[in-house]
C-alpha cells in the first residue's frame, strides 16, 4: 500500500484534524508500522461516539498498517471519580468497551488492549509523570481540565492535576507515534508535542476525530456570540453516557432508539448545530453512499441523497422536515445496531455488565 493511500485512511472521516500532515507523511516514510493509540476513561455504557466513531478510526489505522493500542484508562476514571470511584465497577466498564467494539465489528484480535497496571508497575513511567509535571505550570494543568470533562476552575484535588501529566506519560511509555483521540483530548496531546522534545523524547503526530453531538437541547440556545462561550456550550452537550436521554447506546432497544431520536433536538432549517445531521454525516455516509428518506407523496415522496451536503442543504431550506429525517434515521440506527445488541445479549458476561452499568446509571 502506498503512503498516500495510508494517509487517506488515517485521515479519513471522522477525522477532523491532523497535527501535522507533513509529520505524518515523514513518519510513514521512515517507519512501516508506527504505533497509534486511543484511550478511554471507562465510566459507563458505550454509545455511538465511543463505539462506532472510535471503532471506525481503529479499523482505518489497522487497515493502514498501523499497530493500534487501545488503552483502558481505569486509573483516570478513578481519579475522575467515575462510578463513585469504585475501581471494580470501572474495570467492568472497561471490559464493556471491548465487548461492545467486538459486537460492532471491530477486529479486536488485531488490537493490543493495554491496561494501566501493565505500564504503571514500572518506575520509569512515574519518572515520566514527574518530568512532564515539571514542564507544566499549575495554570497550564487547569487549562487542560477539558480532557476530563471539567472546566479549569473545577480542579479541586491534587489528583485532578495529575490527570494530564499521567495521560502524557502514557503516550511516551507506550511508545506512541500517533495519538488518535477525540478532539476533546487535544490539549493533552499538545502538551505531549510540546514537552516531548524538551525531555529528549519525540513529538507525536496527533489525529483527532469528531465528537458526536448529544441529542438534547443545549443549555444555552441560541448559542452565545462569544466564541469561547459557544465552545463551552457545545462541549456541554456532546454525546455522553452521563446524559442517557441524549445518547444512543449500542445495546438500546428499537423502541428506545426511536423514542430518543423522536425527542431529539433538531430545529427546522437549523444546520449549524443539529445532532441528527451530525449522525448522518459521520455515521450514515461513512457506511453507505446513499441515504433515502421515505416520505408520503403529499410531502414530496421518497428522496435519495448522495451526500451529507445535499441533505443538509435541503434541511436548511426546509424542504426536508425534521420528522421525516428522524423517522428514517431511527430506522437506520435500529438496523445498524441490531447485530451488536443481539451479540451483547448472547454473551452472558457482556449482558451482566450491561445490566450492572445500567443499574449504576439509574441509581
Amino acid at each position: 500500500m502506498d503512503i498516500e493511500t495510508r494517509i487517506d485512511l488515517i485521515t479519513r472521516s471522522p477525522t477532523e484534524e491532523t497535527v501535522k500532515l507533513e509529520e505524518l507523511k515523514q513518519l510513514l516514510e521512515t517507519n512501516d508500522h508506527p504505533v497509534a493509540y486511543d484511550g478511554w476513561e471507562p465510566s459507563g455504557l458505550v454509545h455511538l461516539g465511543t463505539g462506532l466513531i472510535c471503532g471506525y478510526k481503529m479499523m482505518d489505522l489497522i487497515q493502514a498498517g498501523i499497530k493500534f493500542k487501545a488503552f483502558l484508562a481505569t486509573w483516570h476514571g478513578w481519579i475522575n471519580n467515575k462510578l463513585g470511584g469504585d475501581r471494580d465497577a470501572i474495570k467492568k466498564a472497561a471490559n464493556h468497551f471491548v465487548s461492545s467494539w467486538k459486537a460492532l465489528g471491530v477486529p479486536v484480535d488485531q488490537i493490543e488492549i493495554v491496561w494501566p497496571e501493565e505500564i504503571y508497575d514500572d518506575i520509569d513511567y512515574w519518572n515520566k509523570v514527574v518530568m512532564v509535571s515539571r514542564e507544566m505550570t499549575i495554570m497550564r494543568g487547569r487549562r487542560t481540565m477539558e480532557i476530563m470533562g471539567r472546566t479549569e476552575m473545577e480542579a479541586r484535588k491534587i489528583s485532578d492535576l495529575l490527570y494530564t501529566p499521567m495521560q502524557v506519560a502514557d503516550i511516551f511509555q507506550m511508545k506512541v507515534d500517533i495519538c488518535q483521540l477525540g478532539l476533546d483530548q487535544r490539549k493533552a496531546n499538545m502538551v505531549a508535542r510540546e514537552v516531548g522534545p524538551k525531555l529528549g523524547l519525540w513529538k507525536p503526530v496527533c489525529v483527532h476525530h469528531h465528537i458526536l453531538k448529544g441529542l438534547i437541547r443545549p443549555p444555552v440556545w441560541p448559542f452565545p456570540e462569544s466564541s469561547e462561550d459557544k465552545k463551552k456550550a457545545i462541549l456541554e452537550v456532546k454525546m455522553s453516557k452521563s446524559r442517557p436521554e441524549g445518547a444512543i447506546f449500542v445495546y438500546d432497544s428499537p423502541e428506545e432508539i426511536a423514542q430518543k431520536i423522536k425527542n431529539s433536538f433538531a430545529p427546522p432549517k437549523v444546520v449549524e448545530y443539529n445532532p441528527l445531521l451530525d449522525i448522518v454525516k459521520y455515521i450514515v455516509f461513512r457506511e453507505q453512499k446513499e441515504f433515502t428518506v421515505h416520505r408520503s407523496s403529499k410531502f414530496g415522496g421518497d428522496i435519495t441523497y448522495a451526500s451529507h451536503q445535499d441533505l443538509a442543504r435541503d434541511y436548511g431550506k426546509g424542504s426536508l422536515h425534521p420528522a421525516d429525517l428522524k423517522e428514517e434515521l431511527a430506522s437506520f440506527l435500529i438496523k445498524r445496531l441490531k447485530p451488536a445488541r443481539e451479540a451483547l445479549q448472547r454473551d452472558p458476561e457482556a449482558r451482566e455488565i450491561v445490566e450492572f452499568l445500567k443499574s449504576r446509571m439509574e441509581s
